[in-house]
């Protein structure tokens, strides 16, 4: 009879993903909260923005990253981006042998639990386009009102380290401008690179109506993988890699993360 060695799944890496720095926001949170787990970042840069992308080619750029965490032998990969939570999950989930994190659908029964009426979605157009967060968190609480809105220039802004300029604080009050309206009572910042806009965004909004989907799904991956025994005491060790522009990345990470070593491209 084939036994499983749970030790030998146990100590295998989790992969992370996302378009750019974005993930970092997730992924910094969960080495805080599971520091012994070894772990493999990767920056699809080349194709940054995903925002602006065909559900076809998400699905795609997912299978390539996916295809190569499993060359690493990973045990589970989180996937740190709402975009291809929101886009390439669904079409994905099923074709691998190791559990897949998706943010959004990760998030959502959390979420809905929430004493509020309405919330809203700052997100990307390909987020919004797929009305994802809507379903997911009706799915948990059919009476909550729910309104998206697109920031498809958040994200560029991030990569091109242009928080706190002119021209992040103007494209800010756009969209809040936008959204207020609504009356929310929270707001998700439903794209992993809107949290590093935080402080321009205080400077126009109070700070507790925003919601960081990163804390909520850091302590779900936690709880589930202690719950089917699948956390590990390793030393830690972590590497990054990127499809495009190193350098940037290290440089543009430095808000969330000290990524000490320059990404292999590969």
């Amino acid at each position: 009879m084939n036994t499983v060695n749970l030790n030998n799944i146990n100590s295998k890496p989790i992969g992370f993903f996302d378009s750019g720095v974005g993930g970092l926001s997730v992924y910094s949170k969960f080495r805080k909260k599971m520091p012994n787990e070894d772990t493999y970042y990767f920056g699809d840069l080349i194709h940054l923005p995903y925002g602006n992308k065909s559900k076809d080619e998400l699905i795609s750029y997912a299978q390539n990253i996916l295809n190569f965490y499993k060359s690493k032998d990973v045990k589970a990969v989180i996937i740190a981006c709402n975009t291809s939570s929101a886009q390439a999950y669904e079409a994905i989930k099923n074709d691998y042998n190791f559990k897949i994190y998706p943010i959004i659908q990760s998030c959502a029964n959390v979420i809905s639990q929430l004493p509020i009426k309405k919330i809203g979605i700052f997100a990307t157009q390909a987020t919004v386009n797929s009305k994802v967060y809507t379903s997911e968190l009706k799915k948990h609480r059919p009476d909550l009102e729910v309104f998206e809105i697109a920031c498809p220039d958040w994200v560029e802004i991030v990569e091109s380290g242009d928080i706190g300029s002119e021209k992040s604080l103007k494209n800010v009050k756009k969209h809040l401008d936008e959204m207020m309206p609504f009356n929310p009572d929270k707001i998700i910042l439903g794209c992993t690179h809107y949290p590093y806009l935080l402080n321009d965004i205080e400077k126009l909004a109070p700070k507790n109506l925003f919601i960081d989907p990163a804390d909520i799904f850091v302590e779900y991956i936690s709880q589930d993988m202690t719950e089917q025994k699948n956390n590990q005491s390793n030393n830690g060790f972590e590497e990054f890699y990127v499809s495009a522009e190193p350098e940037s990345f290290v440089n543009n990470a430095k808000l969330f993360y000290n990524v000490k070593n320059l990404p292999q491209v590969i």
